[in-house]
């Protein structure tokens, strides 16, 4: 039996998943049919895996079921029967978010068909499934599995409450951008199974050619006679996240790397004379206009769908307002202002294992499995509407156009930092840039400043 469990329930979860009308005081809802994934065969399965005699330490891996269970009566079965039943008698719990929860719940039904194992499907609100997480595990009390977002990975490892995932041959089934983002100090430590970033939106009608580089940009939006040559959110307190692409064109990343790839927060870069040309750029586009504290996500959505400007830098969330309003659409990669490429931030969810788990096996196979095939993060893709992680689901998702080309800019972008020391950055980054934009502080002065509180915040 696949049980499925919401701690927390909104009305927009009601129209994601069948079940049968709630009870007064907060009881459960009850799930009222489940349908199995169709299509090409699951990798290989489990129950040989779990009933092998080879592998009886699976069962170890019984749990409280669903339902409950009594004790079970003396049995003159073999050890291969014994190790059968004991996996069937497993449960997996898995954290996951309401949009998810009908594909895994097909997921896991087709996982327990085939291996035994139940899984106890629990529906958490996302924003606070890492302090929950962080909260129990050490208890005990957490989850198998939980889905989560790639930049918590850094505190999850560092407070003990994940543990490495192998994905052996599967690896290659991922975007590589998603496999480094979900990976720390060299280990894979996640399936992914989605990825998101921005890239440029534009007007066909006010710029009917993708621009080449920044300056080539602006030049069409003063031509296109709008009253902003192009937009990007800012705000009073800045917007790093959106700002990035044009800091890293300049040969500012945060963070230097390690020889396998690995954000090393021992290098802060994002001080060095990149960053301070990459200042001085900020403070010339905001004397010019281009770059505005006053505007912030909501007034640059506004204005972009009303046909105030012919550029838009955002993620897949905006595109549908601006489609609604008849404006014809084109997706193009960040322009470059500095030069070199501008990789916009990737970020990454998939699933992390408990590092408390007595049930390492059956999790990594429901993991590499399942929610790792094609036939799943196709589903995903569907109720989530950000291109699939894995390679074969990414190419058939790209039918649809906007997940393709925010798919082939992201491809090209990097994994926004999963080290806990990327906190410090946040808290100095934004409000250096909106100062600098504003006119408030000397941009080489500031800059400066701002690499050295973050390098006191985090004791380098």
């Amino acid at each position: 039996m696949i049980c499925v469990t919401l701690e927390t329930l909104t009305f927009d979860r009601l129209l994601l998943i069948e079940f049968h009308p709630l009870f007064s005081g907060g009881a459960a809802p009850l799930v009222e049919s489940i349908s199995v994934l169709k299509g090409a065969p699951m990798k290989p399965t489990t129950r040989s895996l779990l009933a092998s005699g080879a592998l009886t330490a699976v069962a170890a891996l019984a749990l409280t079921a669903c339902g409950g269970s009594t004790a079970p009566a003396e049995s003159t079965s073999s050890p291969a029967q014994e190790s059968e039943a004991a996996a069937s008698s497993a449960t997996l719990t898995v954290w996951v978010d309401a949009n998810r929860a009908p594909v895994l719940t097909e997921a896991a039904k087709s996982f327990e068909e085939s291996s035994g194992v139940a899984v106890d499907l629990v529906t958490k609100d996302f924003s606070k499934i890492q302090e929950d997480f962080l909260r129990q595990v050490p208890t005990g009390k957490g989850p198998d599995i939980t889905i989560g977002a790639h930049d918590w990975l850094g505190n999850l490892v560092n407070n003990g409450v994940v543990q490495p995932v192998e994905l052996g041959e599967t690896a290659g089934d991922f975007q590589q951008v998603a496999v480094d983002a979900m990976s720390y100090d060299g280990k894979s430590y996640g399936v992914p199974y989605s990825t998101e970033n921005l890239a440029l939106l534009r007007n066909t009608d006010l710029a009917p050619e993708a621009p080449a580089d920044y300056e080539q940009m602006i030049a069409a939006g003063e031509e296109s006679g709008a009253e902003f040559p192009f937009l990007v959110q800012v705000s009073e307190t800045g917007d790093p996240f959106h700002l990035y692409p044009f800091q890293a064109s300049f040969g500012a990343p945060v963070f230097g790397t390690d020889a396998n790839g690995a954000y090393n927060a021992a290098d802060l870069a994002l001080g060095n004379a990149g960053g301070l040309e990459f200042a001085s750029w900020l403070a010339e586009q905001g004397e010019e206009g281009n770059l505005r504290t006053s505007i912030d996500a909501d007034i640059a959505k506004e204005k972009f769908v009303s046909g105030d400007s012919p550029f838009l830098i955002t993620g897949p969330w905006n595109v549908e307002a601006a489609q609604e309003a008849g404006i014809e659409l084109a997706i193009d990669p960040i322009p470059s202002a500095g030069g070199e490429p501008a990789q916009p931030f990737v970020g990454v969810q998939g699933f992390f294992v408990s590092s408390k788990t007595e049930n390492l096996l059956a999790a990594t196979e429901f993991l590499t499995n399942y929610i790792g095939t094609e036939q799943v993060q196709t589903k995903l893709y569907e109720v989530g509407n950000r291109p699939p992680a894995n390679n074969a689901a990414f190419e058939a998702a790209k039918d649809d156009e906007t997940i393709a080309a925010f798919g082939e800019v992201g491809e090209n972008g990097v994994p926004m930092p999963n080290v806990p020391e990327m906190a410090a950055v946040w808290e100095f980054w934004g409000v250096a840039e909106a100062d600098i934009i504003s006119g408030k502080a000397d941009p080489a002065e500031r800059w400066e400043q701002m690499a050295g509180d973050i390098e006191a915040a985090i004791g380098k």
